[in-house]
């Protein structure tokens, strides 16, 4: 263990004879990149000086990037690495701490040994790997739900301004067999099947969240005992998934009624005795319209509410981000 010795009789200031020791335990690497320095209640016994002056000299030592504080943790050395400059102020100004994600990402790889040549190639290869896979963008879903799909095709299309392509979950290995890269897109529900899919190939999966529907079921949970709920969606499993929590969320209370867009008869069963009807945004007109059809059948028309997103905002900013295009 280092020993630090103050001179009470010097004419050096007693906390620059403390830096000075600091330092040089530093620079002869007695206290390695790393090293947890001494508490200041420990300094302070070993060498006979106030706290508040310790505090000073290891403030001093932070300002010269000699040290670091760790909240909560303590003080320690710094691994003094050559800096370039700063990466161009406007990159700075919109991601700030993005200059220093990339200094420790490589210091990373070169404690593990990585030479700075094999970084550039890893790096560059992610990079390469991630544009190429942007260039095709495929949903993926099971034929059963392909209405689901055609949701989420229709809102990545308007949201991302590129083609996707929509294909089975049943059909994804035969369609990966034919390409080089791209990237799966998949809901949670079906992210596993995805995955074990296009392990083998050189292609990325990528989860999206769907809306939580907070407001939606914050309407559900005030509505009369039973009242009948309708929902109507272009996707089977969107309406399997929505009916199970409106049950788990009001029990047998409520009555739910549910029909896929294209399915005419339920569709006007439903809104002939629904108290409020819920429809994603490509179905709402054909709601629309079969309420005005059953208008003449009805003594109270149901209160409508439109969806407007399947897709969690989030996961669309995501996805801009992964696929370059924000």
């Amino acid at each position: 263990m280092v020993q630090f010795r103050i001179q009470p009789d010097s004419e050096i200031p007693a906390s620059t004879q403390l830096l000075n020791q600091i330092r040089f335990a530093i620079a002869s690497r007695q206290f390695p990149p790393g090293h947890r320095l001494p508490s200041t209640r420990a300094l302070a016994m070993q060498t006979g000086l106030h706290r508040n002056t310790i505090s000073k000299v290891y403030r001093q030592l932070e300002e010269d990037g000699l040290v670091e504080s760790l909240a909560g943790s303590g003080i320690y050395v710094r691994a003094q690495l050559p800096r370039r400059n700063p990466t161009p102020v406007p990159i700075l100004e919109k991601y700030p701490q993005a200059d220093k994600i990339v200094q420790q990402s490589l210091d990373e790889l070169l404690k593990q040994g990585c030479s700075l040549k094999q970084a550039r190639e890893l790096f560059l290869a992610e990079i390469d790997w991630r544009l190429r896979c942007s260039a095709r963008v495929l949903v993926t879903v099971p034929a059963e739900d392909i209405g689901s799909g055609k949701l989420m095709v229709d809102e990545l299309e308007q949201s991302l301004g590129i083609m996707v392509q929509l294909v089975p979950i049943e059909e994804l290995a035969q369609v990966l067999e034919q390409t080089s890269s791209g990237t799966v897109v998949a809901t949670r529900y079906f992210i596993g099947q995805a995955e074990a899919i296009a392990a083998p190939k050189s292609v990325r999966v990528i989860p999206v969240d769907i809306y939580d529907y907070a407001q939606e079921l914050e309407l559900l949970k005030k509505l009369p005992k039973n009242s009948c709920v309708g929902i109507v969606s272009r996707g089977s499993g969107i309406l399997r998934a929505a009916e199970a929590i409106v049950y788990s969320l009001r029990g047998d209370e409520l009555l739910v009624k549910t029909a896929q867009s294209g399915d005419t008869y339920k569709l006007t069963t439903l809104v002939k005795s629904a108290y409020l009807i819920i429809s994603d945004y490509a179905s709402f007109a054909t709601v629309e319209a079969a309420v005005q059809a059953a208008r003449e059948d009805i003594i109270r028309p149901p209160k409508l509410i439109r969806c407007d997103s399947f897709i969690g905002k989030e996961s669309i900013n995501l996805l801009k981000r992964e696929l370059g295009l924000d």
